[in-house]
């Protein structure tokens, strides 16, 4: 088994390339988990069942309590004159979601999970139940699949895998709680663990081959999103600021890059932590951080392409032209992909409380609120075009692309594709 861990580079190697040092992770001295998780915390009572992406953000900007009781009422919905239509394609029932929870997308089918250990099959091309199982367990990270094996994970440290019809393959057990949706790749199941570790499994039978330990900081806030993989590489966001490229057979770090360094007096202002998805196309791979900056590398060697000052704890995404953030204030912003320069800033939605972007179709870019409406924003000019309105609760993660449309999951427990024109 190799345990591999990496504090700050002092430069970069291509992939595959020998990590020099090995170090072990310290225990966590505590994780923030904002907002109304905390208020659950201190109480000793509630239930996550009733969570929402909305409970845990945003983190405030210094040290005051105020923010936890500041109302979650989003404000009016801003005045439209459409130009765009959003329709949606399907809708599927899956069950009760928490923040982290999100549908994943294979070649034929996608599958979607909820906090009572119910994961769901659905025929991609028309939203129809394949099949619904029981995995016997509350669960805590949401589904992750690939054409052979579907995994999820559980409070306790629990990792069980299915085969793609339904059917129980094993159960591995990992450091601590599964905090995200697994990451499955090349015969390898990815787990991120609430301190901080990235453990791999494999797919057949659940046997360990590699964990990354980290020194985490002190304080830190919850990345429910997970890893990305792609041709044999995991790109992994940290606490505390930085991108991990990883190869994914081995564990061998290959390069850990700086998306954003902790800054201020205090460790609440010195948060600086990719807590959303990095985005990886044929050339750079992009992250954006909490507190710090969004930057995009190359994807081989790690090196910084560029990068600009934002604060975002919802995520990003990218078209063949542009990088688009919701930054911490609910500024839907976009940046020219090859060079980070600002194309557009839309805030008119900023008292929606808005979650990450996604790219829907080739001439917009959605999000959806609190209240699930779905917004349609130009990509070109960042034009506020369009709207459509869902079930009502906010959704659970980032929207996932799906071919042409959008994918994502309620806090109801509702399943949407979503499309434009």
């Amino acid at each position: 088994m190799n345990k591999s861990a990496a504090g700050p580079s002092q430069g970069t190697r291509p992939l595959g390339g020998a990590a020099r040092s090995v170090l072990r992770g310290r225990p966590v001295g505590r994780t923030l988990v904002v907002a109304l998780a905390v208020l659950t915390a201190v109480s000793g009572c509630g239930t996550t069942q009733n969570f929402s992406i909305y409970d845990y953000l945003p983190v405030p900007p210094a040290f005051s309590l105020r923010w936890l009781w500041n109302s979650k009422k989003p404000g009016p919905l801003p005045e439209l004159k459409p130009s765009a239509t959003a329709s949606v394609n399907w809708t599927a029932s899956v069950g009760k979601g928490v923040p982290g929870f999100a549908p994943i997308v294979t070649n034929d089918a996608i599958y979607a999970s909820s906090v009572d250990g119910t994961i769901v099959r659905i025929d991609a091309a028309n939203g129809r139940q394949v099949w619904r199982i029981s995995a016997g367990k509350a669960l805590s990270g949401g589904v992750g699949a690939d054409a052979t094996t579907v995994a999820v994970g559980t409070d306790k440290g629990e990792v069980l895998a299915f085969d793609t019809d339904g059917k129980a393959k094993w159960t591995a057990r990992v450091s601590t709680e599964v905090i995200a949706p697994p990451r499955v790749a090349d015969g390898v199941v990815a787990v991120l663990t609430g301190d901080g570790n990235v453990h791999a499994l494999n797919a057949t039978d659940g046997a360990r081959k590699w964990v990354n330990q980290r020194t985490t900081p002190a304080l830190t806030v919850r990345n429910f999103a997970g890893s990305v993989s792609t041709r044999g590489a995991l790109f992994v966001g940290t606490a505390g600021g930085r991108l991990l490229a990883l190869d994914l057979n081995t564990g061998i770090v290959g390069w850990d890059a700086t998306v954003a360094n902790p800054k201020g007096a205090t460790e609440l202002e010195r948060i600086a932590d990719v807590t959303s998805l990095p985005i990886v196309d044929g050339q750079q791979v992009c992250a954006v951080a909490y507190q710090g900056r969004v930057a995009c590398f190359d994807v081989t060697r790690g090196t910084l392409n560029w990068s600009r000052d934002i604060s975002s704890l919802y995520g990003l995404a990218g078209d063949g032209k542009n990088i688009y953030v919701t930054d911490d204030k609910g500024a839907v912003q976009a940046f020219d992909r090859a060079t980070g320069a600002s194309v557009w800033k839309q805030d008119r939605l900023a008292e929606r409380k808005i979650a990450g972007p996604q790219v829907i179709g080739t001439d917009f870019v959605a999000v959806v609120d609190v209240e699930g409406y779905v917004h349609l924003l130009a990509s070109g000019n960042g034009a506020y075009v369009g709207r459509l309105a869902t079930d009502g609760s906010a959704p659970t993660s980032q929207p996932a692309l799906f071919l042409a449309s959008i994918l994502f999951q309620t806090a109801n427990g509702n399943l949407y594709a979503v499309t434009a024109k």
